[in-house]
């Protein structure tokens, strides 16, 4: 068998520009200047579940081949980084390792050389999102064998989402090292500077150069001449790696796979194995990946669930002292001091499901992210916090109010559970929209002069929102004469009471009677 679509040679990675968004291809090594001069605006054969894996991927083989060469800054031309690449894979100099298709013996891009030629091959693939991660290829977000003719871009892109952030999925489908168990995920949390694709890569190979030395001490990893890519190793399933032999930014492969093909056409054969690649298990997750907040006290890695990076844990994840924050997220002063955003991404995974892939841009307004740069997130958490418990009190006003609707008025201790059960859609929307400007109007909050004039305007807009929901369901509670009068009136006047009660909102409800007050004097007067 002869090589096929090498990425240090065929122009094989489509994108378009950000200058005028033309479409123009690149080689692999090609592709880092264009970077490190931030002309990518975005790669057409990139899914939005493979973003974070492409963009990891980017910047750990660039910092990879960096520090083997000695260099804190990128290379400048396309033939220095193609060197470079070739000086990472010694044994295969032909450009075997960086092609998508070459003799089974051999590394190919992402796919290990299988010593054993006899190796079960149990599935034939047709198409690339047929192979990746078990977000397409179980049919539950995305229907699975839709691109009838792969482009070789999107057989990269399937290879690259599968072999860095697959987990378990039954006997002989083990997951990737970057996570807490078969069952969780790779979640991804880091700064977003103003500009493109390149801008972020760029930032981030910078860091990971500088921080190296520090994930080499707190993970026990190997610090000169680990193993920094997986692919390159003969593996027959059967063996595990240890994780102190690793290089701190290696990039591994989970699954036993080879593309075969020609010019004209690529598939793919998937084989199980008897082990896992690395062997991580005790590590819950905590590899000292850039990107993955850790729980502190339990010493593991992030899982996200159903609900995906809502208000309150993206709050928490920013500036909570409950998660160790990875190196990524933390700004700096090459980030510039406008248009900041934490860009949070990583899908949900289940036993044998996927319950979606979440990605949120959360903005840092410039005085935010001078706190955080002085390790004063305590402030930022303590108006999150406030935020939070806030919601929480004001859903909880509004769910007794809206089962007071659909109980026909009933008394409190007679509320039945259906109406309880009947008023949550209407809450979850209330906390949806909450949830949507949450960041920005905290952002106003941090900027304000007078922040708690502003927390304050927040309060009755959250209030006002409240209420408009309530009135929304009007429509589905009682409708025949009196009792839809009572029930309306009931429901009203317990939101309001609830509004003025010192038990829900104390400052709200300060604020109600101070008004309230300063209304009777003023009628007192005329």
């Amino acid at each position: 068998m002869t090589l096929h679509f090498n990425l240090l040679e065929e122009p094989l990675i489509r994108t378009r520009l950000v200058e005028n968004g033309q479409p123009q291809s690149f080689t692999l090594p090609g592709l880092f200047p264009a970077l490190a001069h931030d002309v990518v605006r975005d790669f057409p054969a990139v899914r939005p579940h493979q973003r974070h894996p492409w963009h990891a991927f980017l910047v750990q083989l660039a910092v990879i081949a960096l520090h083997k060469a000695g260099r804190s800054a990128p290379f400048e031309s396309e033939d220095e980084w193609k060197q470079a690449l070739l000086d990472l894979t010694p044994g295969d100099l032909d450009g075997a390792a960086w092609c998508l298709v070459s003799p089974i013996d051999r590394p190919a891009f992402m796919q290990a050389p299988v010593p054993n030629k006899a190796q079960n091959w149990k599935n034939t693939l047709r198409s690339a999102d047929e192979l990746d991660m078990l977000v397409t290829s179980k049919n539950h977000d995305l229907k699975a064998a839709r691109m009838r003719q792969s482009e070789p871009d999107e057989w990269l892109m399937a290879l690259v989402s599968l072999q860095t952030q697959e987990g378990f999925l039954g006997s002989g489908n083990y997951g990737v090292s970057r996570m807490n168990g078969g069952f969780a995920s790779r979640p991804a949390l880091g700064v977003v500077p103003r500009g493109g694709w390149g801008l972020r890569w760029l930032r981030d190979v910078l860091i990971l150069l500088e921080k190296r030395e520090q994930i080499v001490a707190t993970q026990g990893l190997s610090r000169n001449d680990g193993i920094a890519l997986l692919w390159l190793l003969p593996w027959d399933g059967t063996q595990s790696l240890a994780f102190s032999s690793l290089d701190p930014f290696y990039i591994e492969i989970c699954r036993l796979i080879r593309l075969q093909g020609t010019e004209r056409s690529l598939s793919a054969v998937t084989s199980g194995s008897k082990a896992a690649r690395i062997e991580s298990k005790l590590r819950n997750g905590v590899t000292g990946d850039p990107w993955i907040p850790v729980e502190t006290s339990a010493a593991k890695a992030l899982t996200i669930r159903a609900g995906g990076f809502h208000y309150r844990l993206a709050s928490e994840l920013l500036f909570g002292s409950k998660f160790t924050k990875p190196i990524a997220q933390l700004p700096n002063t090459r980030d510039g001091s406008t248009g900041l955003v934490v860009l949070a991404q990583g899908v949900t995974r289940g036993q044998g499901k996927t319950e979606g892939y979440h990605e949120r841009r959360i903005p840092i307004s410039a005085k935010a992210q001078r706190l955080l740069m002085q390790n004063k997130a305590d402030v930022l958490a303590k108006m999150a916090e406030y935020r939070v418990n806030a919601i929480s009190q004001m859903r909880s006003n509004l769910r007794t109010a809206l089962a007071i609707l659909f109980d026909q008025g009933a008394a409190i201790k007679e509320l039945s559970d259906a109406a309880k059960n009947k008023a949550s859609p209407y809450c979850d929307l209330f906390e949806k929209r909450e949830d949507a400007r949450f960041f920005s109007s905290l952002n106003d909050e941090v900027e304000s002069d007078n922040q708690e004039g502003e927390r304050m305007n927040w309060l009755l807009s959250m209030a006002n929102n409240a209420e408009e929901i309530l009135k929304q369901a009007f429509h589905a509670g009682p409708q025949s004469g009196e009792q839809r009068y009572r029930a309306r009136a009931a429901a009203l006047s317990w939101f309001h009471a609830g509004l003025r009660s010192p038990k829900t909102i104390p400052d709200l409800a300060n604020y109600l009677k101070q008004r309230s007050t300063s209304k009777e004097l003023a009628n007192e007067h005329r």
